[in-house]
C-alpha cells in the first residue's frame, strides 16, 4: 500500500492507493509544515487522525509533498516524524512544488503554487529547477492567501479600503489591534492566520474595482518576480495550483496574456492529479 501526501499549511490531504492503484481511503489531517510547526505539534496532527493510525504498521510506502520542505532541516524532521509512526515503509519526502508538477503535466512548463504560500519552478520533462528561493511569508509569497490576508488588513487599518467593504470586512473578522498583534507575534501558523483574511477577497459573487485591483496588482507581482525569472516563460504553458488561483482564474489568464505568455491549466488541489500521476507512472516501480 502506498501513502501519498499533499500537505500544506493549512491542511493536509491524504490518499492510501492499494497495489492496484486503487483508492481505499481519503483523509485530510491539519496543516504539517515542517518549517513553521514544531515536532510535537506535527506528531500529534498525524497521531490523531484514526484512519492514519489503522495503517501505521501495513503501508509499505509514504510518498509526502509538503510547504516547507524544500530545505534539508525541515525535510529531516518530516522524514523523522514519519518514519517513526510508519514502521514498516519507506519515507520519501519532497516540497509541495513536485507534486503540483506530477499533478497538472508530463512535458515542459512552468508550474506556479498559489494556495496559503506562493511558489514556482520550471520542470524540463524530468527534473524541476526554481529560480527563486522561496523565502516565506514575510519576505515573499506575492498573490498567496497570507500576502492577500495582509494587504487586507494593511489597507482596512489605512482606511484604503472602500467604506461598504470596511464595514463587511469588521463584521466578518475580529478586527481589533490586539487580537491581530497576538496572532501574529504570538500565537503559532501566522502565515495560516494571515491567508484566512484572503477568503474575504473571493466571497462576493460580484466582483468590484478594488478586489480585482488588489487581485490584479498581487497576480502581477507574481508574474514578474517568478515567471519572468525563468528565460524559458515564453516557450512552455504556465500551469497553477492551488486554491487562490483557482478563484483568480481570469485575472491570471489575462495578466498572462498581457506578458504574451500561455496559459496552460489552473486545477484547486493536486491530489486527483497525484492519483492519475502514480497510477500511470509510478506503480509500475514500485
Amino acid at each position: 500500500m502506498i501513502l501519498i501526501t499533499d500537505g500544506g499549511s493549512t491542511k493536509c490531504d491524504w490518499i492510501l492507493l492499494d497495489d492496484t492503484g486503487n483508492v481505499s481511503f481519503r483523509t485530510t489531517t491539519e496543516g504539517l509544515n515542517p518549517s513553521v510547526f514544531p515536532r510535537e505539534e506535527i506528531l500529534y496532527r498525524i497521531q490523531s487522525n484514526e484512519e492514519l493510525q489503522s495503517v501505521f504498521n501495513t503501508v509499505k510506502t509514504v510518498d509526502f509533498y509538503g510547504a516547507g520542505c524544500g530545505t534539508i532541516s525541515p525535510r529531516k524532521l518530516l522524514s523523522e516524524v514519519l518514519s517513526l509512526l510508519f514502521v514498516n515503509a519507506k519515507v520519501t519526502v519532497q516540497e509541495d512544488i513536485m507534486a503540483a508538477v506530477y499533478s497538472v503535466t508530463t512535458e515542459p512548463a512552468i508550474v506556479c503554487i498559489l494556495g496559503t504560500g506562493s511558489n514556482s519552478c520550471y520542470f524540463d520533462g524530468e527534473s524541476i529547477k526554481t529560480n527563486v528561493d522561496a523565502l516565506g511569508y514575510v519576505l515573499m509569497d506575492e498573490a498567496s492567501g497570507n500576502y492577500f490576508g495582509k494587504q487586507l488588513i494593511r489597507d482596512y487599518f489605512y482606511k484604503k479600503m472602500p467604506s461598504d467593504l470596511s464595514s463587511k470586512f469588521e463584521k466578518q473578522y475580529n478586527l481589533s489591534s490586539d487580537v491581530i498583534k497576538m496572532n501574529l507575534y504570538k500565537m503559532p501558523n501566522p502565515n495560516t492566520y494571515l491567508a484566512s483574511f484572503a477568503k474575504f477577497l473571493f466571497s462576493d459573487q460580484d466582483e468590484n474595482d478594488y478586489f480585482f485591483k488588489l487581485k490584479n496588482r498581487g497576480i502581477s507581482k507574481f508574474i514578474n518576480n517568478h515567471i519572468l525569472s525563468y528565460p524559458e516563460a515564453k516557450l512552455v504553458p504556465i500551469h497553477f495550483v492551488g486554491s487562490i488561483a483557482y478563484f483568480s482564474e481570469a485575472i491570471i489568464r489575462d495578466c498572462l496574456e498581457q506578458h504574451k505568455l500561455e496559459f496552460g491549466k489552473i486545477i484547486k488541489s493536486p491530489i486527483d492529479g497525484l492519483i492519475k500521476h502514480y497510477k500511470t507512472n509510478k506503480l509500475k516501480t514500485l
